[in-house]
């Protein structure tokens, strides 16, 4: 078995040291690093700034959602055209699965196996400035429980796919993208800064490399890959 323990292991303390930075009483001041970004960009939200309100709210819709989705769509597509072998096709659709059963995996066991939650800036604080009191734009600006970052999470495995499987350019867009469309919910406040950068972030280094480290995330691919000519 090809396993590549270093970069298993590697990921696996960076995560738990998030952890650790959160969850310990000395640990990094993850709340004043949440209230300075939070702060820093309500005070932004208001009457007087029109176009800004609308931008933000525009990002924060279930359209840009979907552009998103599109723009992942777009990456695999070039990711599977600038891949050299014949039988491209059959490979990166069972990438695309394999990708898929992994989001919906995790996505389950987060959602069954942590109980910590907290409300989103804007629910947190009371007197927190709301586009949805300035905006007619249906936009998503609060939520009851924003931990972890689930939008976060979808893009960076997203992403660890692309840097195993795709090729240097196409993996780097790729985290580029994770930092541009896990933005708005942050600005917007739906988010904290750390619903995405601590929680997102160590459980997908804490769970992909046990997918993407080890012949798990291939052998997957190889054995779709294979039964994709029955299927046709």
């Amino acid at each position: 078995m090809n396993i590549q323990w270093k970069r298993l292991i590697g990921l696996n303390l960076i995560a738990l040291g998030l952890l650790l930075s959160w969850a310990l009483p000395h640990g990094l001041p993850w709340d004043n690093v949440d209230d300075r970004i939070f702060w820093t960009f309500n005070q932004w939200i208001t009457p007087n700034h029109e176009l800004w309100d609308n931008i933000l709210a525009l990002l924060n819709t279930r359209f840009f959602d979907a552009a998103s989705f599109a723009v992942m769509g777009g990456l695999f597509t070039m990711a599977m055209c600038r891949d050299p072998r014949p039988d491209r096709l059959r490979r990166w659709l069972g990438i695309g699965l394999t990708m898929l059963l992994t989001a919906g995996i995790i996505a389950v066991v987060t959602n069954n196996a942590i109980t910590y939650g907290h409300p989103s800036p804007t629910r947190f604080f009371a007197h927190a400035a709301r586009l949805t009191d300035i905006v007619s734009i249906p936009t998503k600006d609060a939520a009851s429980n924003s931990f972890p970052g689930d939008h976060g999470l979808m893009l960076m495995i997203f992403a660890g796919f692309m840097l195993r499987f795709a090729d240097r350019r196409i993996a780097g867009w790729s985290l580029a993208f994770v930092l541009l469309l896990s933005a708005p919910r942050i600005m917007v406040g739906a988010h904290w800064f750390s619903d995405v950068y601590m929680g997102a972030l160590s459980i997908a280094l804490l769970i992909l490399p046990w997918v993407l480290c080890t012949p798990v995330a291939g052998g997957m691919t190889k054995l779709i890959q294979r039964g994709l000519p029955r299927l046709t």
